[in-house]
């Protein structure tokens, strides 16, 4: 039985094998990263018979210590190893006591002896923070970015008798982003990837198959340790070098200048690549040129003429504040506290004093890391205040910035009081005098309630597809800025006011949100105009138009979304009570197409956040404007940091990491059925998160000779031509009964010639620019294709000769079931027409459904009974009767088949965002 046992144990167990060959390890180093080695090598099934690590600093032990003495494993503080070259015999014979096999130094300040190296069985592997042989020493990590390298990774090696030197074991590698500073290298790739590396490595060790690279000589650097004294900023360069040279000190030991006969300090380099704003000057010694104080923090200067920028200065006393504020920095005044705001600041010393157990008493003087404490435990810090006062939200940055107790309580007071909110809102905007008006674009991602350049500061061009000229450039979100807006709306959602907001309250700011929308829908208009191609008459009564009727109708459900109560089987002799809750899922992704770019942001936000939820947004890449600009009226109404967040950039980045973000919990999205696809396995792999998809259609539209007719060629034009043809459920394939084809088309030519062509901001202009080139050029192609496979093309077809992407309204006739035409979506300006026998209403209605797609449909026909019959038949999300494009914010819209599922708009459009809990009780 025994050996079935454990045959059966090996058959069934997942996760992690144990059968593995396991070594006996001792760790020598210190830190969490020593401490998150030594943890994962345990679940993995190694023994960790020793810890060699430092003595406890200022009462406090090392995190390695912690974990280690936590878990009964042996734990060694050792001042040092060796005493005048000689190994200590102490502690020699301590170490050897565990018996180890391999020596593991995942982060290690100590001089291990050689005989020490070189003991146990498989010798010792250490890890280290640079691709060998380049930056060898302890600086490794700002070297790498102190010499501009592109690439940044680690080694982990085997240790000889040399610094650094070792044969390589493995390698791991990353690109450097341009904003990149230590701290951020170190925890998104160093700190991670370096820990499973770490673990890889020893049980290559283990499985007998670890290679031993010797390191080349070609291309080994060593540098020493960077310390404050040689920090100091040397002027007489590029701003990239500047820029580097600061990114490599941040946080330790930090960059630093003299200004006004003081030492400071600069954090949060960035590289300037739009025009400086404006600002005050301050004169720094050793720069040719000062540096501007704006509103966005200290802008310097290369000696290039180029420019970066530092967000955050630290004086000599420690003292770090925001470097907009350099020349108000001391006018704060000391506030009195209340009777009630005395009972928190006690609170937070009780709090302070268990961090810093080494300090015996907490006085106003104590400074926070001047008492030992560290990054750790700001959080902590931070984390304890919420829970212990009434959910107070602090920011580590606040910690920083008031680093002595009297300092941190007058902080926190002016938090308590409202006094310390966000300063009004910084938009850094492109003008433009169009339209009889000056229009202002925000350009930057929008993230917790800030406009904020891409983190590694790239952008691209988004382009005016009427001349094809440049509006500006927009900020090309990363996923670090993907990572940060989840970050924030999940913060918003859980511990932010939005949380505990109620229903009533929720639904007032999104009427003063819709108000706002209206205010302003001249300027919107034109922004779409310029943006997408829209005429611009129709993206004020369509576009703008629809997204404030859409506000106004889901802020009026934000206090009526309700459960219900059930009757069930009382459990006698005692009765139940049971009922369902609607609640919010939590951080929900957005993303939405190009054609009707604030609509369809409308369309799926407003219904999200009625629902309770956070959203992150991306815009389609080519039409960000609109979005970004309703984040800044977002604000103006009143909605918290975090619970809006819109980041533009490229689907296959910034999209594909929200549908694989674990943190997210729902996905509703807008585009073509082939990415809709993608998008849902990605949900499905990731998190199982929900998903809600309108994708591609190929929407029928059937008239019939008995409709009326003039009625049927102008709704019939509508239902193809209405915004360029860029529309969702325009009809991609009409269907017109024989006896009154030729007529319909002749009626239809007629009016197409009527047609003005031109600039969409002309309020005589009937079809704009299609969207973007390259949607122009694919409308070309599927022309061609139609005449290659033997469609009558009977008007246009052709790139309209003027600067632009303009394409001519486009009718084909003649066109068979088999041809790409009949079977594939043009999101264009062109009819597409079959005729088929009079009296055939199965006939046709049979070619109508031989489609995977089914968005929508319609029907013409002064017979009711016969357009009932077809609206039964037709396989479609919505069937037009005797007109069409007929949508309403409170008629559920969405598809069937490949057109994707979940609706929006109408009560139903709420369902999407909300999750049903059912609550049973017994009394």
């Amino acid at each position: 039985m025994l050996r079935w046992g454990s045959q059966a144990l090996r058959r069934f167990s997942t996760g992690r094998v144990y059968f593995k060959n396991k070594l006996k390890l001792a760790l020598i180093g210190q830190s969490l990263f020593g401490q998150e080695v030594y943890s994962h090598l345990r679940k993995e099934g190694h023994r960790v018979v020793g810890v060699f690590t430092v003595p406890d600093k200022d009462g406090k032990a090392d995190p390695l210590a912690l974990a280690a003495e936590k878990d009964g494993t042996p734990v060694f503080k050792l001042p040092k190893w060796r005493v005048k070259g000689k190994t200590i015999k102490e502690v020699a014979e301590a170490y050897r006591s565990v018996g180890a096999d391999l020596n593991v130094l995942p982060f290690c300040t100590q001089f291990i002896p050689m005989d020490i190296i070189d003991s146990p069985k498989h010798g010792s592997i250490i890890y280290h923070p640079s691709i060998l042989p380049r930056h060898r020493g302890a600086s490794a990590i700002n070297w790498t970015l102190i010499m501009g390298d592109k690439k940044a990774g680690f080694s982990v090696f085997w240790a000889d008798d040399g610094l650094d030197t070792g044969p390589i074991l493995l390698q791991r590698s990353c690109d450097v982003e341009p904003n990149d500073t230590v701290d951020a290298l170190y925890n998104r790739f160093l700190f991670p990837e370096g820990i499973k590396a770490m673990v890889e490595a020893v049980q290559l060790i283990a499985d007998g198959k670890a290679p031993r690279i010797p390191q080349p000589e070609e291309g080994a650097t060593y540098e020493g340790i960077q310390k404050k004294e040689n920090a100091e900023i040397s002027w007489a360069q590029s701003a990239e070098v500047l820029h580097n040279w600061i990114r490599g000190h941040d946080k330790v030991p930090g960059a630093w200048t003299e200004i006004n006969g003081q030492m400071v300090t600069f954090y949060g380099s960035t590289l300037v690549n739009s025009s400086v704003p404006p600002g005050e000057p301050l004169e720094i010694k050793g720069a040719k040129k000062p540096g501007l104080v704006t509103k966005n923090g200290l802008v310097l200067f290369g000696n290039d003429g180029k420019a970066l920028m530092v967000r955050n200065l630290q004086f000599e006393d420690g003292k770090m504040i925001p470097a907009s504020q350099y020349f108000s920095a001391g006018e704060t005044s000391v506030v009195e506290l209340t009777a009630e705001e005395v009972k928190v600041a006690e609170t937070i010393k009780v709090i302070w004093a268990g961090i810093l157990s080494n300090v015996p008493i907490i006085e106003d003087s104590t400074d926070f890391f001047k008492s030992g404490a560290s990054s750790m435990d700001v959080a902590r810090l931070v984390e304890e205040i919420r829970q212990k006062c009434g959910g107070l939200q602090l920011q580590n940055e606040d910690v920083y910035m008031a680093t002595k107790f009297e300092d941190f309580i007058q902080k926190v007071v002016r938090k308590l009081r409202g006094e310390d909110q966000e300063a009004e809102l910084v938009v850094d905007y492109v003008s433009k005098e169009v339209n009889e008006m000056m229009v202002k674009m925000p350009y930057q991602c929008f993230i917790n309630g800030q406009f904020t350049n891409a983190d590694d500061g790239k952008t691209y061009d988004t382009i005016n597809p009427t001349d094809g000229s440049t509006i500006c450039k927009v900020s090309y979100a990363s996923l670090a800025d993907v990572d940060k807006a989840v970050a924030a709306a999940k913060d918003a959602f859980e511990n932010g006011e939005w949380g505990r907001m109620n229903a009533r309250e929720r639904g007032r700011l999104m009427y003063r949100l819709a108000d706002l929308l209206e205010e302003n829908q001249e300027e919107l208009a034109t922004i779409e105009a310029l943006d997408s191609g829209a005429v611009y008459t129709l993206a004020l009564k369509t576009h703008i138009g629809m997204s404030v009727q859409t506000f106004r109708y889901f802020a009026g459900w934000c206090d009526k979304i309700q459960g219900s109560t059930i009757p069930i089987n009382q459990a006698r002799p005692n009765r139940n009570l049971t009922f369902t809750k609607k609640e919010p899922l939590g951080v929900c992704a957005i993303i939405i197409p190009w054609n009707y770019p604030l609509m369809m942001l409308a369309w799926k936000s407003a219904a999200c956040l009625a629902a309770g939820n956070t959203l992150v947004l991306k815009p389609a890449q080519v039409t960000p404007l609109t979005a970004l600009k309703f984040a800044e009226l977002s604000v103006k109404a009143g909605f918290p940091k975090g619970v809006i967040n819109i980041i533009p950039g490229s689907g296959g980045i910034a999209g594909q990491r929200l549908s694989e973000h674990p943190d997210i919990r729902k996905l509703g999205f807008t585009g073509s059925t082939p990415i809709g696809k993608q998008i849902m396995k990605s949900c499905a792999v990731s998190n199982l998160k929900k998903v809600s998809l309108e994708l591609g259609g190929k929407s029928p539209l059937i008239i019939f000779n008995d409709c009326e007719l003039d009625k049927a060629v102008r709704m019939g034009m509508g239902a193809v031509f209405f915004n360029k043809g860029e529309n969702c459920i325009a009809a991609g394939r009409l269907f017109v009964e024989e006896s009154i084809h030729d007529e319909f088309v002749t009626r239809v030519v007629e009016e197409i010639k009527k047609m003005k062509i031109g600039d969409p901001l002309d309020r005589s202009t009937d079809h704009g620019p299609q969207n973007h080139k390259a949607h122009l050029e694919k409308l070309l192609q599927y022309c061609e294709t139609g005449v290659k496979e033997g469609a009558t093309l009977v008007y246009g077809g052709r790139q309209v000769q003027r600067p632009g992407f303009f394409m001519e309204p486009t009718v084909f006739t003649d066109v068979e079931d088999h041809m790409y035409l009949a079977k594939e979506e043009s999101f264009g300006p062109i009819m597409v027409i079959s005729k088929f026998q009079n009296g055939d209403i199965d006939g046709v209605l049979q070619r109508a459904n031989n489609t995977e797609y089914g968005l929508a449909s319609g029907v013409f026909t002064r017979d009711i009974n016969k357009a009932m019959y077809v609206s039964e038949k037709l396989e479609a999300g919505t069937v037009f009767i005797n007109t069409y494009n007929k949508t309403d914010v409170a008629a559920p819209f969405g598809g069937v088949k490949q057109s994707g599922f979940g609706k929006d708009l109408g009560e139903e459009a709420l369902n999407e965002y909300l999750k049903t809990k059912t609550v049973t009780l017994e009394y």
